[in-house]
Order: C-alpha cells, then sequence, then structure tokens
C-alpha cells in the first residue's frame, strides 16, 4: 500500500539540513525521529545518496529532499558528494556496497559511466535506485522527468514563439548527464524541422561551476558575434547555464538575445519575471522525483514488488 509521507516534516527537517550547510555532505545525517507509526521494516535502513553534482541548485534540493524524507520514516541515510569526479563516485559505491548498505540512490549521474561499481551492489543484492538519472539493468527505478519531451516542449517554443522560425542560436549543453543528453537529442532532431534557423556552436558547460563558465562561454561568443541581431537566441540545457549566459548578455547591453533554460531553479524564474533575455523554463517537479524514490524504497523494505524503470514526474513550462 503505497505511503503518503508528511509534507509538513519533510518541510522542516530541509530546513534544519539546510540551516547546517554543506560541508560535510559525506557525513551520515543527523538521527531524526521516525514518524510516527513508522514501519519497523523500514526504520534503523542504512541508505547512501550519492552524486557527484551535489553543487548543483537542483540535485541539492533532490538530496535534502530525500535525506529529510527518508529520515521522516527512521532511515539513517548518508549523503556523499565527489565535486564531478566519476571514478571517486565509482569507488565511494564500491565503499558503500563493503559497509553493507541497505539501499543505494544515484542522483544526476548516467549509470552506464559507473556500470562496473553498480554491479557490485547489484551481485551483493543491495538495491540501487535512480533520481534524476539514467536506468540500466538491475537497476530499481529511476525517478526523472522526460527530458526528451522537455527538451521539445522548450526548443518549440523557442523557435516557434521566440523566434519565429528564423535567425541564430546557441546552445549551452553537457551531454554526460543523461537527462541533458536526452533535451539535447529533441533539440537536435527539432532543429532540423525549421531550415530558417542556424546553430551557430553547442558549447559543453562544466560542472561544477556551470553558471561561471557558461557566463565566460557567453562572453567570448558575444565578442566574437558582436553585431546586434548576431545572435538571435541561447537554448540551453538547464538553468544554469542560461543564468549564466543572461549575465553576460546584459553586462555586454544585447538583451535583444532571447534564452531559455529547463529546470524551474528559482533564480531563473525570477529573471524571467523581470523581463530580461531569459524568456522562459520548463519546471521540473524535483520534490516529486524523490517523493517517487521514497515510496518505491519503502515499498520494496516492506517486502512489495517494484515495477522497474523510469518513473516520470510530470514538468511545466513557464513563461514570463
Amino acid at each position: 500500500m503505497k505511503r503518503l509521507i508528511s509534507v509538513f516534516i519533510i518541510a522542516m527537517l530541509i530546513l534544519t539540513v539546510a540551516a547546517c550547510g554543506g560541508d560535510d555532505a559525506s557525513e551520515a545525517g543527523a538521527a531524526a525521529q521516525p514518524a510516527e507509526g513508522a514501519n519497523n521494516n523500514v526504520v534503523g535502513r542504512n541508505v547512501s545518496i550519492l552524486t557527484p553534482y551535489l553543487s548543483s541548485v537542483t540535485t541539492n534540493q533532490m538530496v535534502l529532499t530525500m535525506r529529510a524524507g527518508m529520515e521522516a520514516e527512521g532511515m539513517v541515510v548518508t549523503v556523499v558528494d565527489t565535486d564531478g569526479d566519476f571514478a571517486q563516485l565509482a569507488s565511494r559505491i564500491e565503499d558503500t556496497v563493503t559497509a553493507g548498505a541497505d539501499a543505494i540512490v544515484i542522483v544526476s549521474v548516467d549509470p552506464g559511466q559507473i556500470a562496473t561499481a553498480l554491479q557490485t551492489a547489484f551481485d551483493n543484492d543491495i538495491p540501487v535506485f535512480g533520481c534524476d538519472s539514467g536506468f540500466i539493468e538491475g537497476m530499481q527505478i529511476n525517478a526523472t522527468s522526460d527530458n526528451y519531451a522537455m527538451g521539445a516542449l522548450i526548443a518549440r517554443y523557442l523557435f516557434e514563439d521566440l523566434m519565429g522560425g528564423e535567425g541564430t542560436v546557441i546552445a549551452l549543453t553537457h551531454r554526460p548527464h543523461p537527462g541533458v543528453l536526452r533535451r539535447c537529442e529533441a533539440f537536435d532532431n527539432l532543429l532540423e524541422e525549421f531550415p530558417g534557423i542556424t546553430l551557430i556552436t553547442e558549447q559543453h558547460v562544466d560542472v561544477p561551476g556551470p553558471i561561471e563558465n557558461s557566463r565566460q562561454i557567453m562572453e567570448n561568443l558575444i565578442l566574437s558575434n558582436s553585431e546586434p541581431g548576431s545572435i538571435t537566441a541561447v537554448w540551453a540545457a538547464w538553468d544554469e547555464p542560461a543564468i549564466g549566459a543572461t549575465q553576460a548578455l546584459e553586462a555586454a547591453n544585447r538583451t535583444e538575445v532571447v534564452v531559455t533554460g529547463v529546470d524551474g531553479n528559482s533564480q531563473a524564474i525570477e529573471m524571467i519575471e523581470a523581463g530580461g533575455p531569459l524568456r522562459a523554463t520548463v519546471s521540473q517537479n524535483f520534490d516529486g522525483m524523490a517523493a517517487i524514490v521514497i515510496e518505491e524504497m519503502i515499498r520494496l523494505f516492506e517486502g512489495g514488488t517494484i515495477e522497474r524503470g523510469d518513473r516520470y514526474a510530470p514538468a511545466t513550462l513557464i513563461t514570463g
């Protein structure tokens, strides 16, 4: 039977964790009182949440939401951040397996890049869940958005509504991320439908530091496309590059260029509402993704059966 997680308890725990800061991300979470009537099959379960991207606003949001929700159910949660280092991520997964975790969650990770490490978990019967990641055989579920649909939604809005089917576009991407890759594939396919739109360049954005990196990339592209009107739009595969590009455009007084993103980052939404170059984003339901992982994990701990594969949380187009 699907369990309902107390929104109030989760919100309060998120605030508590956030107030403590993120410097000790690899330490086990502080002990939390399980919710009243917590299931003995769940209380005391050791869960490790691992990601290379905790510095990302949205990844951090998902991790905090899951940690708080799991602790509210009486689980003992450890968060590991490897700061963009996938070799270290694989090593820490193997450490987690050796320590005998009851479950592993990977956040914002292409599991194919760490398949060997994950296989050690599968071989030791440790269930692996994904949140905003990809799915490979052996995992339980991956809670995410339909990234291809989101990429197509924001690209079509940009090409049709904002560009009128004509002009030039710059793409800011990070294809190693499985969700971003699917958005980029949608962008690539949709671009073929608009012969009046020319791709100037696709630029890879480094993570950590996507806002600063994309701002520097955009500053260089502005210099090499200095004539007003030479750049019509910027398609950013997520909001942080959209924010960085917008900052560079505003500083150069190139506000005729329109920018779009994906995620529903609060800073991006504020910039859209302010009426600058950033004109639209697609808001993902990150809390919904975290809730899916928690609910399915509880189902497994209670002895239930999980239908393996991707689970989608709905997304919404946000415009100015």
